[in-house]
């Protein structure tokens, strides 16, 4: 079977995968940002590659309360807004549809350039449920350079129209981070999706260094 929406990162090898990701890391060192491009309160970015419905969750999550603007020195539009979870408010970044850490895009290196210079309290990994195992490389790379993830494994209404059937607790425990399973054009989950981030946002001092 040929996969059609994706970089074929699939048909590369475990090994020559593992030596490629190796050789970029280790020649791509970043450092915190000390001109930050969000504001100092809890902050959550959505990550994920494009069509898996990302936009629409950023949307349902803050309402009419967004900016979009460029990122620093690009064309591409990064939104930024605001939302109520767990009595704070905290700031959700809807960054540009990338793949993989390792940039092919202007849209994936500004992506990729926010995750590693901006403080972020949680990562929210938004993935498509017909295409699960495919676009788990990139949780996968989340959680190597150390960023607190949840993965959010969107479109199940899709999913289960096609007999495919995503058991969180159990792909919970197997990746040992936080899952999420939702229809955000169904509105489903959501509230699921909120309260999980509410154990991130009332914790604080969450946010990695590296």
């Amino acid at each position: 079977m040929t996969c059609n929406d994706c970089r074929n990162y699939c048909q590369t090898s475990p090994g020559k995968l593992t030596a490629i990701w190796d050789r970029f890391w280790k020649n791509n060192q970043f450092k915190k940002s000390s001109n930050s491009l969000i504001p100092t309160r809890a902050t959550i970015a959505l990550v994920g590659s494009p069509n898996v419905g990302k936009s629409l969750l950023f949307n349902l999550l803050t309402g009419s309360y967004t900016t979009v603007s460029n990122y620093p020195g690009t064309t591409v539009d990064i939104s930024q807004g605001q939302a109520i979870i767990a009595g704070q408010t905290v700031s959700i970044i809807d960054t540009p549809g990338m793949y993989s850490l390792i940039p092919m895009t202007e849209e994936e290196q500004c992506s990729r350039d926010f995750l590693l210079t901006e403080s972020i309290d949680l990562v929210i990994h938004v993935i498509d449920a017909k295409h699960l195992s495919r676009m788990l490389a990139l949780t996968f790379q989340l959680m190597e350079i150390q960023l607190p993830v949840l993965l959010a494994v969107n479109m199940l209404d899709e999913a289960e129209k096609l007999g495919i059937w995503v058991n969180e607790k159990q792909l919970e425990a197997s990746l040992g981070i936080p899952v999420v399973t939702l229809s955000a054009y169904k509105k489903r989950g959501i509230e699921t999706l909120k309260a999980k981030v509410g154990n991130y946002v009332t914790t604080p001092a969450l946010s990695y260094s590296y």
